[in-house]
């Protein structure tokens, strides 16, 4: 199994940040499929304030480019990632690998 984690930022607005957790609690049924059909095996999201931060666990062949990249085409995908979008400090048109920002791990036990 291979982990990534990964950080955004929400835009500072109480009403959006609480519009995106509710969003996150129905995430579309074509959303869940494409994540697991890409090889993803879990997926987490914290929130601080209005920072996330995201944990991946994917199969071992993961490729993140590659992977990510057939997920952006899968149905739905872009429309959810647009739609997200107006919550997130980010380019609303980028697919999710490029929205959310890769942690480098410093310290494991």
């Amino acid at each position: 199994m291979k982990r990534y984690c990964q950080t955004l930022t929400l835009r500072n607005d109480p009403q959006l940040i609480a519009d995106y957790v509710k969003e996150h609690s129905r995430v579309w049924p074509e959303i869940r499929e494409g994540i697991r059909e890409v090889g993803i095996l879990d997926m987490q999201i914290y929130l601080k304030g209005n920072l996330l931060f995201m944990i991946v666990d994917t199969v071992d062949d993961f490729d993140w480019e590659k992977d990510n990249a057939r997920l952006a085409g899968l149905p739905r995908q872009r429309e959810w990632e647009e739609y997200m979008s107006r919550f997130q400090n980010a380019d609303p048109h980028a697919a999710s690998h490029e929205k959310w920002q890769l942690m480098e791990r410093i310290f494991k036990l």
